[in-house]
């Protein structure tokens, strides 16, 4: 069998990381989003995968190539529409002349386990679903069951009608692809819609899962998908390890990467490689560090990703945030977590518990504090002594 990944998405809501890289690249665990997929469908024996990419789609071409490093065989499909009409159902149709028969689809931006591509495998039926619950079905298609059968999905609906959502992975046919091209005649471009066509007509078995499935929408899930990934982080300590350094649980440290004295990290923790860490330096669970990161002493990182080529200097400290690549941070830096109300998209979002978000590339001057919450853009700079407590476009300056 055949797999379909689409991953030409844009991912607007999740600037300012997605401002040179496209959505499925994004780093969780130091691993791109859609090796998870990849490794998924290899595992279940599915090595024939089309990629459908689209945005900066370069980054996703340069890093997979043709999939042999992952034991697969990768072919490329470029969605060229970038307008919002390009939805999942265009998405797909571009892959038309790739499968033949039967074929799983898959979103490029989901981590998920192998064991629920073996549920979604096993189950009969010539269209399957995969669903799950979720606390906020309204960022989903909600879908209703009678049985194992999908009676009705409704996308993003706007009053409560279930927890049970679709996760956007399918096992579908050849014959989808014509009625894709009616349903899109009508001006629907997403895959619920032509699952919602052929309702009515045809049954469509719900295969529920419990199992690893996590997606980002917003930046801050990319916290939330972190800390799903590193529930598998495997300890694996290379590098050059000072004495006085001390590790408890599960934490993996890349090679040529330095853990000075007085460091103390608690697991699940992944360290990439070439980094230099303290001396005392404490990292709690949940973080990820990616490449050539330089973390000063006296600083504290917990629940939190830095992606390559981070500098975060003495003396900071740093929880539930997301610093991006090449982002430089002067000493004393604070971004501690709270409630937060994040402004995006004209409207503000209830966020449980959120540091400071960072896009590439910004500097960030000595004694900064930052308001829970808060967007930085890509390529700022803020001055020293600066306090921000509203979002930052990118290449602004506060001085």
């Amino acid at each position: 069998m055949k797999a379909v990944i689409l991953a030409a998405g844009e991912g607007t809501r999740l600037r300012p990381f997605t401002n040179s890289e496209p959505k499925p690249m994004i780093p969780i665990a130091n691993r791109p989003i859609l090796e998870y997929s990849i490794d998924a469908l290899v595992k279940n024996g599915i090595s024939d995968i089309t990629l459908v990419v689209g945005y900066k789609k370069e980054s996703i071409m340069s890093h997979f190539e043709d999939g042999s490093n992952w034991k697969a065989k990768i072919q490329y499909v470029d969605q060229k529409k970038r307008v919002a009409l390009a939805g999942t159902a265009y998405a797909l149709s571009m892959a038309k002349n790739s499968v033949k028969g039967d074929f799983l689809v898959l979103a490029g931006d989901n981590i998920i386990s192998s064991s629920l591509i073996g549920d979604l495998l096993a189950k009969k039926g010539k269209y399957r679903i995969v669903v799950t619950e979720s606390d906020t079905p309204s960022k989903y298609g909600v879908v209703e069951l009678s049985g194992d059968t999908v009676r009705n999905i409704v996308e993003k609906p706007e009053h409560h009608l279930s927890n049970l959502i679709s996760t956007g992975i399918y096992k579908l046919n050849e014959d989808i692809f014509p009625i894709i091209d009616k349903v899109m005649k009508t001006g629907k471009y997403g895959l619920t819609s032509v699952i919602q066509s052929i309702i009515p007509t045809t049954k469509v078995t719900a295969v529920r899962t419990s199992k690893v499935w996590s997606d980002v929408v917003y930046p801050w899930d990319i916290l939330t998908m972190n800390a799903v990934a590193l529930r598998k982080c495997a300890s694996k300590i290379s590098g050059k390890i000072d004495k006085g350094v001390t590790f408890k649980g599960e934490v993996s440290i890349g090679e040529g990467t330095i853990i000075r004295s007085g460091t103390h990290i608690m697991g699940p923790v992944v360290i990439g490689d070439g980094c230099e860490i303290g001396p005392s330096v404490c990292i709690y669970p949940s973080t990820s560090i990616g490449n050539n990161v330089r973390i000063g002493p006296f600083t504290v990182v917990e629940n939190s990703v830095l992606m390559d080529d981070v500098q975060l200097s003495s003396g900071s400290y740093v929880s539930h945030s997301v610093l991006g690549e090449g982002v430089e941070i002067n000493p004393q830096f604070c971004a501690v977590e709270s409630e937060a109300h994040v402004r995006l998209e004209g409207e503000f979002k209830k966020v449980e518990r959120l540091g400071v978000l960072i896009g590439e590339g910004t500097v960030i001057g000595s004694q900064v504090s930052v308001k829970s919450g808060t967007i930085i853009g890509s390529d700022c700079k803020i001055a020293h002594h600066a306090t921000i407590d509203e979002n930052v476009e990118d290449s602004t300056k506060v001085m």
